[in-house]
């Protein structure tokens, strides 16, 4: 915890950019019947009915410092998906970064042994020398920037019945868009400090 709680607090670096990383997804829903459109003093009536269209995997990382965003979405969520995000997120959004300091949780497909399951080793190992990857503790998720903004597009662009990925998708990189384009930072405040005391009881009492 105070290892990722010190990483908010360094400057911005370029050659070390500090990019949160998670995943989540949801399920594809189509309507039985069509809604019935608004009328005054009501909004849209969805049918109880509905068809399960499957579930697209949701890939997102957020730079707190800059505000810049990025959301991948997926029909999977293997290792080589992570892994081709991961590679999407060095050579496309941070070419000239020496390494991205990348904070995520410990899902089994987080770890560079998914990059050698997606790429030939000397790829996989170049890569993975770009990485310097800071693990959220068990129970710890809270402490993952990308987990709020995964928060944020739910209820901002997420929040209802998407039938099919396709649709998902251009929705998704509108909301992108109009993020970046506000480029909201992220003024993380809680410190290894404020840890020590509010957290006080996970502590081991010497």
């Amino acid at each position: 915890m105070e290892e990722v709680l010190d990483l908010y607090h360094l400057p911005y670096d370029p050659q070390f950019p500090l990019v949160c990383m998670d995943e989540s997804n949801k399920q594809l829903v189509g309507e039985v019947h069509a809604p019935l459109a608004p009328a005054p003093g009501r909004g849209q009536i969805l049918d109880h009915e509905y068809v399960r269209n499957g579930v697209a995997e949701i890939f997102l990382e957020v730079e707190p410092l800059s505000g810049r965003r990025h959301v991948a979405i997926t029909e999977h969520r293997t290792r080589k998906d992570w892994a081709h995000f991961i590679k999407g997120m060095l050579e496309e959004r941070y070419p000239q970064a020496t390494k991205v300091r990348l904070v995520m949780d410990n899902l089994n497909t987080h770890s560079a042994a998914s990059l050698y399951e997606a790429f030939e080793p000397e790829e996989a190992r170049r890569l993975a020398r770009r990485l310097e990857i800071h693990y959220t503790p068990k129970h710890g998720s809270w402490l993952n920037v990308a987990e709020i903004e995964l928060s944020a597009l739910s209820i901002q662009c997420l929040n209802r019945r998407i039938p099919e990925i396709t649709l998902m998708r251009t929705e998704v990189a509108a909301w992108e868009v109009d993020r970046n384009n506000r480029a909201a930072t992220i003024d993380w405040r809680f410190t290894t400090e404020d840890a020590r005391i509010k957290l006080k009881r996970l502590y081991p009492k010497l």
